[in-house]
């Protein structure tokens, strides 16, 4: 909750609104008002208010209307209903339907302050109890939710994503597949003032198009085969919350433009609707692919990642961290012990030895997954090189170029060796490649498609 507390004040008799607006902002709250229920279940709707206090009595929509709605939208907004009416029955229907207090007109200033100042409490102490709630059951999934590791390329792109995580800024995460990016945007997310609000995920690439539309931006019933009802998309459930879009380069552009939307106007429109619903969420998005490339392909569109890219951040792979294995070996081997209440279990020094050399194409990713392979395959507490994943203890060399040797190599068979040793460095990241070498990526393109062609290389 805000410094000052937000509140709704639903009255059909706009001299009391005007009267209470005065008086209560004066006192601290931020205040809106909405003259009739019709226009109270639409502040709801569109807004986010940490109290509401309506009017019991007014004609086709009424106060536990009202009470219904804004429990509806969010369980912990305390609601304060007003008559001038009162009745011990109503009083306690009101109460029993959820009400936080039940106030009789005329009342004291006050007595009204002292309701909503309790109010505000109540919200305040019941937001932090959720978050605690949170907090543990992060820590008894095994700790903290800052990612772990100590190298200062990594370190360098977890001290930006903290820098930007209290603010709304859109953020475009890249990176390998299995590098965490999705364990940096739940950090972020935590570190945020959305901290109280929900975290949704969905991978782009994971559900055929209609689906993924439907998922995202909802659907209105009988706009296609087997809509029986109205439903909700994601980008609505997660208000006041955060969106985290995986692998958004897999987006179909149909549904790049709605994102784009979205970005742009705050809203959404479900499928077989026309009317456009505001949403309050941020969005991270993620991707594995370079998007600058799918751009010069025509399968992504330019606007749209201009406006994902307002905070880029950009997750090395593990084998550029060597510093952070045996941080997170621990890490992982810890969190199973605790899952399962026994003592960690730990790498001999040959098989400590055989991670440290083991290039990790699947990232932290496929780490954890090798761990938990050999926890539950070793029966002592010592695991050695047979229990890891066979691929990790084989040893493979693969050469640069061609396997063929050359007396006096020519320029074009060093210039090839160079360039693909580089590329390698680089973790195939083409950009960053071209950079090093010293060339437009235009020339590294055609170079690593004339290699292609060739069935070896030139003598």
């Amino acid at each position: 909750m805000s410094n000052q507390p937000t509140l709704l004040i639903v009255d059909d008799e706009s001299g009391i609104l005007d009267t209470l607006r005065i008086l209560l902002k004066k006192e601290g709250f931020e205040v809106t008002t909405a003259q009739g229920g019709k226009a109270g279940l639409e502040a709801i709707r569109t807004g986010q208010f940490d109290i509401v206090l309506s009017d019991v009595r007014m004609p086709q929509v009424t106060g536990i209307d009202i009470l219904q709605a804004a429990r509806d939208q969010d369980p912990m907004t305390p609601v304060i209903l007003m008559t001038a009416q009162a009745s011990l029955q109503t009083a306690i229907g009101a109460v029993n339907a959820g009400a936080f207090y039940y106030i009789q007109k005329p009342f004291a200033n006050d007595e009204l302050l002292a309701i909503l100042r309790r109010a505000a409490e109540f919200r305040s102490v019941r937001v932090e109890n959720k978050q605690l709630k949170q907090e543990i059951k992060r820590r008894d999934r095994g700790g903290s939710t800052r990612p772990i590791g100590k190298s200062k390329r990594f370190l360098d792109v977890l001290k930006l994503a903290e820098q930007v995580a209290p603010t709304e800024s859109t953020v475009l995460i890249g990176g390998e597949s299995g590098t965490g990016k999705e364990v940096v945007a739940r950090h972020i997310h935590y570190l945020s003032d959305r901290a109280e609000g929900p975290f949704f995920s969905i991978n782009c690439g994971a559900l055929p198009e209609n689906l993924l539309e439907s998922e995202l931006f909802g659907h209105v019933k009988g706009s296609f085969t087997g809509a029986v009802r109205d439903k909700q998309g994601l980008f609505a459930a997660a208000r006041g919350g955060t969106f985290f879009l995986d692998e958004v380069g897999e987006m179909p552009p149909s549904l790049q433009i709605k994102l784009l939307r979205v970005l742009q106007e705050r809203e959404v429109i479900p499928v077989g609707s026309t009317e456009a619903i505001p949403v309050d969420v941020r969005i991270i998005a993620a991707t594995n692919r370079e998007l600058e490339e799918e751009i010069r392909r025509g399968t992504f569109r330019s606007d749209l990642f201009y406006r994902l890219n307002v905070i880029a951040l950009d997750l090395p792979p593990l084998r550029e961290r060597r510093d952070d294995l045996l941080l997170l070996v621990e890490w992982f081997l810890q969190g199973m012990a605790n899952q399962s209440g026994t003592e960690p279990k730990a790498l001999s020094s040959e098989a400590l030895d055989a991670v440290m050399v083991y290039d990790w194409p699947g990232n932290v990713r496929e780490l954890e997954n090798a761990l938990e392979h050999s926890v539950v395959l070793t029966r002592g507490n010592l695991i050695e090189p047979q229990h890891l994943p066979e691929r990790i203890t084989r040893r493979r060399k693969e050469p640069l170029v061609a396997d063929r040797s050359y007396k006096n190599p020519a320029l074009d068979v060093i210039e090839r060796a160079y360039i693909m040793w580089v590329l390698q460095a680089e973790g195939g990241n083409k950009t960053r490649a071209a950079e090093v070498l010293g060339i437009d990526p235009s020339t590294l393109y055609r170079k690593l498609s004339r290699y292609e062609e060739s069935a070896a290389p030139v003598e």
